[in-house]
């Protein structure tokens, strides 16, 4: 990797290149986002590397791009944007969704403040703990037959809503609508049925959370007024994705484009890189797979939010209109869409692949509720249990990463290394200590995901405002916290 710091070209304050000629085979350059304090983190794993060699896909354009979140994951980095030409034997991988497909985040706000759910927060914490079904391989209350399945895996998160679980509106602030078109429920395997049926509605496990939030810190006043929100106000931030179902639709599709790369000359540096054309048979098959776990997490999160929801009326005695509990926005973090834009002066239809990565469509963009057609996109970067989270909007300058910014903090410690940190300390304790309560499902997971295992994501965040690709709305502190 000394290699790579070597060859590391600045470009401006927030911007760095790997020069097409670091590695024969790069059909671009790639671009890392990152203040220079923050590179030495990020060259220290093979992040960065996977960076040039996502630059080897067929049909790249522009760069390949890395977000000041990155860090090492399978085949892209997390953290990874790259776009390929479709028309031009652009390819689609995989690893460039990544294996929990639409992993996302959703923001709610409330017209609680921090006086009002102080004195029932724990109360609270444990309502939602004991309500909202969270851990590996847990199982939700809302079931779904064999037959309802492929309909949700169809329809997202339009299905769960017109089963009872939620309102229209929620449906207008989700990205896609909560249902990406183009799903193929017969390109999902038996074996990721099986997995999924139970799931509906259930939290996951690792890094996904429900978090009760209050907002701290107000940096654009009228567009922080039209998403609803305040200085004290009260938001409840989902994070959660398409759990067993996504990730076996990644694993079956990822091994078996391994062996069919020979089939069209494709070389690449990685196999977990594995991809086929976008207009292939198995490129088709990928992406109709893909946006049935897309819309399986649109709906999963529809699901969790409406569980919520209840949990706040009964701890507060108050319904729906009182309590005022209306999503802000849902958007994806792991997922390939297809997208227009204008490359060297001509209209490309490009295959996006934004793996740990947020899409940040800005003002006037035509796919935005018109809610948000003067405000951008809302684009929400979760931070770690002790710190802080991000409401930001969608700007212009993205257009130079297709519309994407980072995705949250980004991992500094590996799981194992996080969990031998955190050896005779008691995290819940700690973070008890700053006012903050969590429930989890074990004291290893909290040792997993305490803030030490996390960049600090002000820093993150100040990275992707200053260079123009997203913009500072609010900022968010925990006070309560559910792990899966």
């Amino acid at each position: 990797m000394n290699g790579l710091h070597s060859q590391l070209e600045k470009i401006d304050r927030f911007r760095w290149r790997i020069p097409e000629s670091y590695k024969t085979g790069m059909r671009v350059d790639g671009v890392i986002y990152a203040s220079k304090d923050m590179l030495d983190a990020i060259l220290s794993d093979k992040a960065a590397d996977q960076v040039a060699n996502v630059a080897f896909l067929p049909g790249i354009v522009k760069h390949s791009f890395a977000m000041p979140d990155i860090h090492w994951g399978y085949g892209f980095p997390i953290g990874g944007v790259a776009a390929t030409d479709v028309d031009a034997g652009g390819v689609i991988s995989p690893g460039g969704v990544g294996f929990d497909i639409n992993c996302g985040i959703r923001l709610t706000r409330s017209n609680l403040s921090e006086k009002d759910v102080r004195p029932k927060l724990k109360e609270l914490v444990y309502a939602l703990y004991n309500e909202v079904p969270a851990g590996v391989g847990s199982k939700g209350d809302i079931r779904v037959s064999a037959h309802e399945e492929r309909k949700l895996l169809a329809e997202g998160a339009r299905w769960v809503v017109e089963h009872g679980y939620g309102n229209k509106e929620d449906l207008e602030y989700t990205e896609e609508r909560g249902e990406i078109k183009g799903a193929d429920p017969d390109g999902v395997s038996p074996r990721a049925y099986e997995r999924g049926k139970n799931q509906s509605g259930t939290l996951g496990s690792g890094n996904h959370f429900l978090e009760v939030q209050v907002v701290d810190t107000v940096y654009d006043n009228g567009l922080a007024e039209i998403f609803g929100l305040e200085k004290d106000r009260v938001t409840l931030m989902i994070h959660s994705g398409s759990r067993g179902l996504g990730y076996q639709v990644c694993d079956e599709y990822a091994r078996d484009f391994i062996h069919i790369m020979s089939k069209y000359g494709i070389e690449v540096p990685d196999k977990q890189l594995a991809c086929a054309p976008v207009n292939s048979p198995e490129g088709k098959a990928y992406l109709g797979a893909m946006r049935c776990a897309a819309n399986y997490a649109w709906a999963n999160r529809q699901c969790l939010m409406h569980l919520a929801r209840n949990v706040f009326e009964k701890v507060f005695g108050m319904g729906p209109k009182d309590l005022g509990m209306d999503l802000i926005y849902d958007v994806a973090h792991n997922i390939a869409k297809i997208e227009k834009y204008d490359i060297d002066g001509k209209e490309k239809t490009l295959c996006v692949h934004r793996k740990g990565a947020t899409r940040a469509f800005p003002p006037g963009h035509p796919e935005l509720p018109e809610k948000y057609k003067k405000t951008g996109q809302p684009v929400i970067i979760p931070g770690d249990m002790g710190r802080n989270s991000y409401l930001l909007a969608g700007t212009e300058g993205a257009k130079e990463t297709f519309y994407s910014t980072c995705h949250g903090a980004g991992r500094l410690m590996s799981r194992s290394a996080a969990i031998r940190a955190g050896k005779g300390r008691s995290i819940a304790r700690e973070l008890e200590d700053k006012g903050i309560i969590v429930k989890s499902t074990g004291r290893e997971l909290l040792s997993e995901e305490m803030p030490d295992a996390y960049k600090d994501v002000n820093q993150v965040v100040k990275v992707v405002h200053g260079a123009g690709i997203s913009k500072c709305v609010c900022r968010m502190r925990p006070i309560g916290v559910i792990k899966g």
